[in-house]
């Protein structure tokens, strides 16, 4: 019979980082990835200070500083007069090594962590491989059934098994964790459009009749999010591309010139926003974290960083006992207290934002209810420049910042 210490249920950045850093602190993982490579586009791929940190603790930043990426340091908003941009977090302001976003295609960061994990002996991935359903014997989870691609079939046993595996995670079907979801008004388009030199740099929102943009600076084009009231997506389509193209054009009336080049529905992906989370994150021999815990909106673009956060403290309570053989309820209990706070404290601001600029921008009303407020909210912005500093820091480096377990370092 397959046996391990600990199962890790997905390969995303949760599931990598955690296999890495119980790895190199002599645990014996295996990590379950259900794909047969991390080639998948339109996944978040914003790599914040907090997890640059991390990388650079783990003696991976040389490494990861030569992976294609492009720096962005400003988010801005068109909320000045006539919908000019003003900037609403300056990152590069902040005093610290990494002041910067990289903007790394995930499956470039998620193949230096195997490689990095690859090194330990205790390490084991395992691609092309599915969790099907957990192994439960008197109340406790003891592994999972799993299958691959191949159509082979088995068991993997394990003294805890730790679900990374997203907001479809096997685990949010079990009752007793009690998933609690919340009102979401948008679900987002995804597309590309050429980039240009002239163009404005960083993270830039924009608005549209119904809708709302945003776009992130990859180099050479521009990754775009459309969001679109929730589930109106067919109705749209049905209205035909030339018309969606039309109104981002007006929207985005510099990029005017090439939105020619999305010929297709095809090249338009939906994304099905949600915002929810967990009641509980485990029970006796589990543990979930990331978005099989609690599955963010692309508001701030926090998500994978989060997750990440999510696996280092879980590291941090859970290597002692792991090694000792004796985890229990207590450890996986201790990981949900130290960061459920940070999670419903974003979900709270996340709420705050659909609420207060994404719903009424998407009835054709204006942003906080009031034109004027807005046209305050930009002038004090602009006048006040150190203000930016604040939703800075958060995007930088979230509620709380998480330290790796000292036996994971190098």
């Amino acid at each position: 019979m397959e046996r391990t210490t600990c199962c890790v249920v997905g390969g995303g950045p949760a599931g990598m980082v955690l296999g890495l850093l119980l790895a190199r602190a002599g645990v014996e993982v295996t990590v379950l990835e259900k794909h047969g490579d991390f080639l998948r586009d339109f996944r978040g791929d914003t790599v914040h200070p907090s997890t640059l940190a991390l990388l650079d603790e783990l003696g991976l930043a040389e490494r990861f500083a030569r992976l294609p990426q492009r720096r962005v340091t400003t988010v801005q908003l068109p909320i000045g007069p006539g919908r000019s941009l003003i900037t609403v977090g300056d990152i590069g302001a902040l005093r610290n090594t990494y002041n910067y976003i990289a903007m790394v295609p995930q499956w470039e960061l998620l193949n230096l962590l195997v490689e990095e994990a690859r090194r330990e002996p205790s390490f084991s991935l395992r691609m092309s491989t599915e969790a099907t359903s957990f192994l439960v014997e008197r109340g406790r989870v003891r592994g999972v059934r799993y299958a691959t691609s191949d159509g082979r079939t088995g068991e993997l046993r394990a003294t805890l098994t730790v679900a990374c595996d997203g907001r479809g995670s096997l685990a949010r079907s079990l009752p007793e964790l009690g998933l609690r979801s919340f009102t979401c008004p948008m679900d987002a388009w995804w597309f590309r459009l050429p980039r240009r030199d002239g163009d404005p740099h960083g993270l830039v929102g924009g608005a549209g009749d119904g809708f709302l943009t945003a776009l992130i600076d990859r180099g050479d084009y521009w990754q775009c999010a459309a969001l679109i009231p929730k589930g109106t997506d067919a109705r749209r389509r049905a209205d035909g591309l030339a018309r969606f193209m039309a109104d981002f054009r007006a929207a985005v009336p510099w990029l005017a010139d090439r939105v020619n080049t999305v010929r297709s529905w095809d090249e338009v992906k939906l994304l099905d926003v949600r915002l929810d989370r967990l009641r509980r994150w485990h029970r006796p021999g589990l543990l979930c974290i990331g978005d099989a815990a609690h599955a963010m909106s692309p508001v701030f673009g926090i998500g994978i960083n989060l997750a990440v956060e999510d696996a280092v403290a879980a590291a941090r309570h859970l290597v002692g006992p792991l090694r000792a053989g004796t985890v229990g309820l207590r450890d996986v209990r201790a990981v949900q207290r130290r960061r459920w706070p940070t999670a419903a404290l974003t979900q709270a601001l996340q709420r705050t934002a659909h609420a207060r600029v994404i719903e009424p921008v998407l009835a054709g009303q204006p942003p906080f209810g009031d034109s004027r407020r807005a046209r305050r909210m930009a002038e004090f912005l602009t006048n006040s420049p150190w203000l930016s500093r604040v939703p800075a820091y958060f995007l930088a480096y979230g509620a709380v910042r998480e330290r790796p377990p000292r036996a994971s370092m190098r």
